[in-house]
């Protein structure tokens, strides 16, 4: 048993019973982004939250204390996303990376923008042209130090 057995077991069960990201993460008491980050094994569980977890998805103690161990964060098998969706992600920072940095460097002045304090909120945009995705990436601005 590891991790990896733990997030296909929540996958399977997920899709079995027709459960959405949403509900899930109400009963986690977490956002969806975080909370489906956390059952694709990117995120540590508290014992609760993988108690909660283990209510939703029937793990055992042993499955619930996989949830609770500290991830190899970083899950694509390739350098190069294949999976269509991913790979837009790639293709957008590829193509406007240099000006995120650019903006980011202007704005805030030397430094990144963290992806430990960070929030992110996926939405639905209605549009007549056709529905569109809203993404909100939300990181704080940590800048470099001299010493």
């Amino acid at each position: 048993m590891n991790r990896n057995d733990v997030t296909e077991k929540i996958i399977t069960t997920k899709v079995s019973k027709g459960l959405k990201w949403e509900e899930i993460a109400k009963k986690v008491g977490q956002s969806k982004e975080w909370t489906t980050a956390l059952c694709l094994g990117q995120m540590t569980a508290t014992p609760a939250q993988a108690k909660a977890l283990g209510k939703i998805f029937g793990l055992t103690v042993e499955e619930q204390k996989w949830l609770q161990v500290v991830p190899y964060k970083g899950s694509l098998e390739t350098a190069v996303p294949t999976d269509p969706l991913i790979y837009r992600w790639y293709e957008i920072v590829s193509v406007y990376g240099t000006t995120i940095k650019e903006l980011i460097h202007e704005e805030f002045g030397d430094g990144i923008m963290s992806a430990i304090d960070f929030s992110m909120d996926i939405q639905r945009e209605k549009d007549p042209k056709g529905d569109r995705v809203h993404v909100v990436l939300s990181g704080k601005f940590l800048p470099y130090k001299t010493y």
